[in-house]
């Protein structure tokens, strides 16, 4: 059996392999920061492997850096020792009620068996992390809401190795795990270096996570608007930049503004492969319609009149048509028809030239409506009256929460679900928002698959944030924004199936919570596993996790889907977890004897896990592989 790595992958490490692999002759050797010797990639070496003029230096050259980026960089590629842990459907917090006497806010997750929505509690950072083996190329779109970097939001600030009191002594806030939340005023000397640093490491792990045809939307002001477009522009390639929104977020002028009123956000895209990007349609309105008409009773249905001539001109594609009045008309000068006579002949015969209603007009092609229905190309100007606007966005919460305001500025519902019809987010799409704030997504999701029987699955990813003390949030008993976030999936999942009851959706969601990794702080490295560790080892698992919270381990180490069917069984007396239908069989109880072995192997599993110390005895250990070997030999058998 081969022993879960249980942490991260080490993506430097992997990067190396990959090069290594390409360009073994910039393989070297140099000495690290503790005297050892160890193998490295020339640079120069490789720079000659993959360009045509090795860039020296300082030489003069267009780049994009800020203090810190190379820490940057790292921090994205560093592994973590963290876990997902999964709070169930019974495990409830009370957290408060409304003035209505409303139950209470449940922390845990809503029919946790069937869903296949996640909700994750935790730094998205670390999360990003943790979710790169199970998803990647598996996200279809993106979507998030950083931080503006207005002076007055809170900018995640990543450092993992501060002590607390240094927290203390340079932030405003910081989350369970002294994660820091500080606010970045623009008298900080580090402004936007600071936003930088917070940005970029997320967006280099999100790419991964896409599918090639999958693609990014990110919301953003003007504060950082260039740097976002540079930084996208870097990890993407500008040839996978789609374009930027403009949204008008707003419908009034503030008079009071210092200079403009601003009154519109961007919303940047990006496509992790444009070539393979498909951009969706939208769904054509009646005011779009109305310009069809019929006034030559066609057959064919409504149509447009379209200009028949184009200015790269031909002279072959210059000639004489009569008309059905007998005039003559040809193209205007400088131009030509867009197709030839031949051609042109069959069209006007097939009654799809339209000569006005005397006949002696101007040719013009008829454009059907029947064949433009599969939608509108979409403009890079959404007006509010289309998309919705901040105001509205505030007010489809408050009316989830008995007119109650509980947090500022959320995306209204209409703006998302124009990002997912431009993503072209197929039924059976899976979205991630990890910025998810509100979780105005999760919303969008559930009102579009309730609206076009979709089963599109939502991956909301939240810092818990606390909540003001004199805010009506924290008085209402909501204690962080997750409460709140939970809390409207759940109000607007109800909302949803009211006002379509004959509408099949999930709006159910698994709660998981990032935290420190399940086993002991003296678990030891994989790769610094020996065989006579066993005998030191006998219990690694921290005493206080569950088989549920080892189960999910498990399946982000062998990159099960989170939202996996699990079923739970019982054999010879013990717990058995049963993940996809076989493709994952997992028991973490004590004393496990020949006969639940000898079970599970007549399943068949792809793969089997259990604990290291969970055989009742040597003769269990003993006989193991030859019960593997004899039922399923192909099961992949780990331990923990």
């Amino acid at each position: 059996m081969h022993r879960l790595r249980m942490q991260t992958e080490n993506k430097a490490d992997t990067n190396y392999r990959k090069l290594a692999e390409m360009f073994p002759n910039a393989v070297t050797e140099t000495i690290d920061e503790n005297g050892n010797v160890v193998r490295a990639i020339d640079k120069d070496v490789l720079m000659q492997e993959i360009s045509c003029k090795v860039v020296e230096g300082n030489e003069e050259r267009y780049q994009f850096t800020w203090p810190d980026k190379k820490k940057t960089m790292l921090l994205a590629n560093a592994p973590i020792n963290k876990t997902l842990r999964p709070v169930q459907n019974d495990e409830r917090i009370p957290t408060g009620a409304d003035n209505h006497g409303k139950p209470y806010c449940s922390s845990g997750s809503v029919d946790f068996k069937n869903t296949e929505n996640i909700y994750i509690e935790g730094n998205n950072l670390e999360v990003l992390k943790l979710l790169q083996e199970t998803y990647l190329g598996k996200i279809k779109m993106i979507y998030i809401d950083p931080p503006y970097n207005t002076g007055s939001d809170f900018v995640y600030r990543d450092n993992f190795l501060q002590e607390r009191e240094e927290y203390l002594n340079n932030s405003s806030q910081f989350d369970e795990e002294g994660n820091r939340l500080v606010k970045n005023i623009e008298s900080n000397g580090r402004f936007h270096t600071d936003w930088l640093n917070m940005i970029y490491p997320r967006i280099k792990l999100a790419k991964d996570l896409l599918s090639d045809d999958g693609v990014i939307f990110i919301s953003i002001d003007e504060n950082e608007i260039e740097n976002l477009k540079k930084v996208g522009h870097e990890i993407f390639g500008q040839q996978n930049f789609v374009g930027s929104v403009i949204w008008e977020r707003a419908f009034a002028p503030k008079n009071d503004a210092k200079y403009f009123s601003d009154s519109h956000d961007y919303v940047v895209v990006y496509a992790k492969k444009l070539t393979d990007f498909n951009i969706g349609k939208l769904p054509r309105t009646k005011e779009a319609n109305a310009r069809y008409k019929n006034p030559d009773n066609d057959p064919r249905g409504p149509w447009a009149a379209d200009n028949m001539t184009v200015k790269t001109y031909s002279k072959a594609y210059d000639y004489e048509i009569i008309t059905p009045n007998g005039s003559s008309m040809r193209p205007p000068d400088g131009r030509c028809w867009f197709t030839n006579r031949e051609r042109m002949k069959q069209l006007i015969n097939e009654g799809r030239v339209w000569f006005g209603e005397n006949g002696g007009n101007m040719p013009r092609l008829k454009r059907y409506l029947a064949d433009v229905q599969q939608g509108m190309t979409s403009t890079t100007i959404w007006k509010y009256d289309e998309v919705g606007h901040n105001q509205e966005g505030r007010q489809e919460l408050k009316q989830l929460f008995d007119n109650k305001g509980f947090f500022d500025g959320p995306k209204p519902v209409r703006l998302i679900t124009r990002v997912l019809q431009i993503a072209n987010a197929h039924r059976d799409a899976i979205i991630l928002d990890f910025f998810s704030g509100s979780a105005s997504t999760a919303h969008a999701v559930m009102q579009l698959n309730a609206e076009d029987g979709g089963h599109r699955k939502f991956i909301m990813v939240q810092l818990p944030e606390t909540t003001d003390e004199k805010s009506e949030a924290y008085k209402a008993g909501y204690k962080n924004i997750c409460e709140i976030g939970k809390e409207r999936i759940r109000r607007a999942a109800k909302k949803i199936a009211e006002e379509h009851p004959d509408a099949k959706f999930d709006g159910g969601f698994r709660v998981l919570k990032c935290d420190s990794s399940n086993m002991k702080d003296v678990y030891y490295n994989p790769d610094q596993y020996e065989p006579s560790l066993f005998s030191k080892l006998e219990d690694n698992i921290k005493e206080d996790r569950t088989p549920e919270d080892l189960l999910f381990q498990v399946m982000l180490d062998l990159g099960v889907l989170l939202s996996g069917k699990i079923e739970e069984t019982t054999i010879a007396g013990k717990k058995v977890f049963n993940v996809e239908d076989n493709y994952l069989i997992a028991c973490f109880d004590e004393d496990i004897t020949e006969e639940t072995i000898t079970a599970i192997a007549k399943q068949k599993p792809y793969y089997f896990v259990m604990r290291d110390s969970s055989m009742a005895n040597d003769s269990v250990a003993t006989n193991f592989e030859q019960i593997f070997a004899a039922y399923s030999p192909d099961t992949v058998r780990k331990i923990l």
